[in-house]
């Protein structure tokens, strides 16, 4: 390693150092013994709606190899299984072994982990919605991740982060409201009408519990600072009781007094079972860091199911080459095998899109608003079905 930060560099990544050291190991006997053409799948072990991301990184990696790529799109929410139980493939990879077998770890820790995020980025946003959420958990997190982390909560739902490296990838104004320290070193007050000349109209947040009683400060923003958007609750938890109580206290007591157009942020270590109540409450904002940032890697497996034109894989796996079709009246997804024809509704029509020809890409890469757009689209489909 060189540097000195802890980090695999695009270097060391595109020199495969970052691999698992038994490809590498054995990379001279199959150079030896293969050249064979093969066919893998990458499929989840869980049974979970997914929102996929990570696939332009994969494409970046493999790029130039002799190597073709059928995939899901980015910003597919889908349920890893199919309606009849089969695992979905949410990448299709056809090459020559050795040209692939080093790149498995680091390709499936691109998409794990980003999928991981927007995953969970998705779950809040179904349960926010109508309201809004922005990403604050790139302090969790190794800095060097931090616009990976970014962008898939952005893409998972997010309508904004953080991050300055953040909201250059997703082509956003990072978001930021104010820190508890600048209220300590410049005392409250001062701090408040500082953030409040130099914030934009529409965006003017103001932290309000640093010291005192959050109805009371609340209270005395909205008269020395009427114009305020937003006041933020980042009651730490010794202090927090009933976080929803004081949510619907703050907002009463606004509304009182004729500062309606007040809107209430909350953030702090928010759960995604709080944010129903906190909705209901009067919250109108939410910031979310760790429970997004530190989601569970989702748990994909590379996998070869043909090797040459002979159907074969290991125990518990689908052999042969596949396709993923969808009916467009119901959603209804089915796992075929590659040609095969299917109907529900009429003919359904496959999901997977070839971005990568021997090499060569096939389409020009989508924007994170593009693929923010098919997700949210996708996420809006679920939580209308949960309604009816």
């Amino acid at each position: 390693m060189k540097g000195k930060y802890f980090i695999a560099d695009q270097e060391d990544i595109d020199k495969k150092l970052a691999s698992d050291v038994y490809f590498s190991r054995t990379i001279p006997f199959v150079e030896q013994n293969d050249g064979k053409a093969i066919t893998a799948e990458i499929t989840a072990s869980s049974d979970e709606i997914i929102n996929f991301t990570g696939v332009q990184e994969i494409l970046n990696l493999l790029e130039g190899k002799n190597i073709s790529l059928r995939t899901l799109p980015e910003g597919t929410v889908i349920r890893s299984r199919d309606s009849a139980g089969i695992p979905i493939p949410f990448v299709i990879i056809e090459g020559i072994y050795e040209s692939i077998m080093e790149y498995e770890t680091s390709l499936l820790g691109f998409i794990c982990q980003s999928s991981g995020i927007s995953t969970q980025s998705s779950k809040f946003f179904q349960e926010i919605y109508p309201k809004e959420f922005v990403s604050f958990g790139i302090r969790r997190m190794h800095p060097a991740i931090s616009p990976m982390i970014d962008r898939a909560a952005f893409i998972g739902g997010a309508s904004g982060v953080s991050g300055i490296l953040g909201g250059e990838l997703t082509d956003t104004i990072p978001v930021g409201t104010m820190p508890h320290s600048i209220a300590i070193i410049m005392g409250e007050e001062k701090a408040w009408e500082y953030v409040y000349n130099n914030s934009p109209k529409g965006k003017r947040t103001l932290l309000i519990d640093t010291f005192g009683d959050e109805k009371i400060k609340a209270l005395e923003i909205a008269e020395k600072f009427p114009e305020t958007d937003y006041i933020r609750l980042d009651t730490h938890s010794t202090r927090r009781g009933n976080f929803a109580s004081i949510v619907r206290e703050v907002r009463w007591e606004l509304d009182l007094r004729g500062h309606s157009r007040i809107k209430i942020m909350v953030s702090g270590g928010l759960k995604l079972d709080q944010i129903s109540e906190l909705k209901k409450a009067g919250a109108e904002l939410f910031g979310v860091g760790t429970s997004i940032a530190s989601a569970k890697p989702i748990d994909f497996a590379m996998d070869i199911v043909q090797v040459e034109k002979k159907p074969i894989s290991k125990k518990g796996k689908y052999s042969g080459s596949k396709d993923v079709l969808k009916c467009r009246e119901c959603d209804n997804v089915r796992v075929v095998p590659k040609g095969i024809p299917l109907q529900c509704h009429g003919p359904m029509k496959s999901v997977m899109v070839e971005v990568l020809h021997e090499g060569k890409k096939v389409m020009e890469p989508e924007t994170a608003k593009e693929i923010r757009a098919r997700s949210v689209e996708m996420a809006l489909k679920l939580i209308q079905a949960r309604i009816e």
